[in-house]
């Protein structure tokens, strides 16, 4: 039944939204400030709306440890497609994903997706991946947030897969804050119990900043593997949230 009413709510928020997506597309081409921050609003309704009757109940850690006056690199594992919504619902400000090639070809949604400043990443082209990390340090520079994943796939295991360095170059040629995002739970939401969407908890702890100019030489140089520990000990005090999700009622 959530299922279902997940479909219908996506269904009916692109109905209804789609004369606003059009405005901000012609908006786009003279204020794409503009309308990226009203595209925003948009979006974080959207997602908030349908993850509604999917029963997501969120708790959210740390929010007060992001800057609200700068851009900053997200640096986040992977859990789930459920990341993206609980990331946008909680962000404080305008922030861009990247996300993988494929769901660009998801009409409606990869659409609102580019009004946000997303970026999509095909992994099996070395030179268009190269392209994307240099369109996010430029879109860094111009003052938009940038949020990746570097696992580079979706992990449901307990130990984290090793972060891929290169994506760290956004925060090194930019010197933006990074901040560490551990997220938990969204697994149990859909991936756990696919085709199905069960109710869970699903939490998001962003950590202090990690400000690259103030790492050692090898810290500066490993800052993936940097990245990776601090979101690993983040993670260990999630467990007292997750004791009513399905997967954890399982052991």
């Amino acid at each position: 039944m959530r299922t279902i009413l997940v479909f219908l709510f996506l269904a009916v928020f692109f109905i209804v939204t789609f004369p606003a997506y059009l405005i901000l597309l012609l908006l786009r081409k003279k204020n794409r400030l503009l309308s990226s921050k009203i595209a925003q609003k948009f979006v974080q309704w959207g997602f908030r709306f349908v993850t509604f009757p999917a029963g997501m109940k969120r708790v959210v850690l740390g929010l007060e440890n992001v800057p609200k006056d700068t851009a900053v690199l997200y640096v986040s594992n992977h859990r789930s497609l459920a990341d993206i919504p609980m990331a946008y619902i909680t962000v404080p400000n305008l922030m861009g994903f990247v996300a993988k090639i494929e769901i660009k070809k998801a009409p409606f949604l990869s659409w609102w997706m580019e009004l946000v400043n997303c970026l999509f990443l095909d992994r099996s082209d070395m030179r268009a991946g190269m392209k994307v990390i240099l369109d996010s340090i430029e879109s860094v520079k111009q003052g938009y947030s940038i949020f990746i994943a570097p696992e580079g796939t979706r992990n449901q295991g307990k130990e984290l897969l090793p972060f891929k360095e290169g994506s760290l170059k956004i925060a090194d040629k930019t010197n933006c804050p990074i901040i560490p995002v551990a997220i938990s739970g969204t697994d149990d939401l859909f991936e756990n119990s696919s085709p199905w969407i069960k109710s869970a908890t699903c939490v998001i702890e962003y950590g202090m900043p990690i400000y690259p100019d103030q790492l050692t030489k090898e810290e500066r140089k490993g800052m993936g593997a940097y990245c990776r520990d601090v979101i690993t000990e983040m993670l260990k005090g999630h467990e007292q949230y997750l004791v009513n999700n399905p997967s954890q009622k399982k052991k």
